[in-house]
C-alpha cells in the first residue's frame, strides 16, 4: 500500500514539473518575440452633429370634451329576495335505527382431535441404493498376478 501512494506521489510530481516547464518555455517565446504593431486609432470627428431644425411639424391632437353628462339621480334598484324571520322548528324526534340483539348464551365449544402420532422410529434401511453419479467406477479388467 506504501509503494502505491509513492509511486502517486512520484508521478504527481513528475506531471505538475512538465507542466511548470511547459509554461516557463511558453512564456520565454512571448517574451522573445517582436512587438504587435500598433492598431491604428480612429480619427475624433471634428464637427459636432448637424443642428436639429428649428420648427418640428407640430401633430394635431384630438379635442377633450369640457364638460362631463351628470351622472343619474336614481339608479334601477334590483329586487332582493325576501329573508325568512323565523327558523322553522327540528322535529321533536327522530327515527331512532334498530339495533341487533346480542345472544345470551354462548354455545358450546369442542376440542377438535388432534392426529395420533407413531411412538416408534422406523428402522433404516441395511443398504442404500447406489447413485452413479457419487459411486466409484466398476471394475472392468481383472489384475493378473
Amino acid at each position: 500500500m506504501a509503494s502505491y501512494k509513492l509511486f502517486l506521489i512520484a508521478f504527481l510530481v513528475t506531471l505538475s514539473s512538465s507542466f511548470m516547464i511547459n509554461s516557463c518555455s511558453a512564456a520565454r517565446q512571448l517574451l522573445q518575440q517582436q512587438p504587435l504593431p500598433q492598431i491604428p486609432n480612429l480619427p475624433i470627428p471634428t464637427m459636432g452633429l448637424p443642428p436639429l431644425p428649428s420648427t418640428l411639424p407640430q401633430p394635431t391632437l384630438p379635442t377633450i370634451p369640457t364638460s362631463i353628462p351628470p351622472l343619474p339621480s336614481t339608479l334601477p334598484q334590483p329586487t332582493l329576495p325576501t329573508m325568512p324571520t323565523s327558523i322553522p322548528p327540528l322535529p321533536s324526534t327522530l327515527p331512532q335505527p334498530t339495533l341487533p340483539t346480542m345472544p345470551t348464551s354462548i354455545p358450546p365449544f369442542s376440542m377438535p382431535t388432534l392426529p395420533s402420532f407413531p411412538t416408534t422410529i422406523p428402522s433404516l434401511p441395511a443398504n442404500f441404493p447406489s447413485i452413479p453419479f457419487f459411486s466409484p467406477p466398476s471394475s472392468t479388467t481383472t489384475s493378473s498376478p
